[in-house]
């Protein structure tokens, strides 16, 4: 890799313009963990990073003005912490531009917003067999020993 591609990376807020190209990678996410989101529930969550009274944000990564990955995260009260906490929620770096940092990048990104929210800490979840995203998290972050449990509410 050199310095000189690694500089082309930025990493910005999202933009309503943004949609027509988060919308693919939000799909290969979507697919790499085997989920299907209905296109309802895409489009209201694209109209709530974009409003000012909702707490979940998307940035992306872009290279020369292509946006190769993205990153939803949002804000939170707990019942452990004075202040809110950040949970970082979906992080994705299109396969043909992963190991050029994007994916720590990112991270580093919402790492910021929440200094900036001075929330407790940042945190995510990711699947027990994304074993390259846990090399990433392993070397940036440590984890907290928490086992997640789910039942559906409907």
């Amino acid at each position: 890799m050199s310095t000189l591609s690694a500089k082309k990376i930025t990493i910005e807020t999202a933009t309503a313009d943004d949609f027509v190209q988060w919308l693919p990678l939000w799909k290969d996410y979507q697919l790499f963990y085997g989920v299907d989101i209905s296109e309802k529930v895409t489009k209201l969550v694209w109209q709530r990073f974009h409003s000012p009274i909702e707490p979940v944000f998307c940035a992306v990564a872009k290279e020369n003005g292509h946006i190769v990955g993205l990153v939803h995260y949002l804000f939170h009260r707990s019942t452990w912490s004075e202040n809110n906490y950040c949970y970082l929620e979906d992080l994705y770096v299109s396969e043909d531009m992963r190991g050029r940092l994007i994916g720590k990048k990112l991270i580093e990104f919402v790492q910021k917003q929440a200094r900036k929210h001075r929330s407790s800490h940042v945190y995510w979840h990711t699947h027990e067999t994304n074993f390259r995203g846990q090399r990433l998290y392993d070397w940036v972050a440590s984890k907290s020993g928490m086992i997640e449990y789910r039942m559906q509410v409907r």
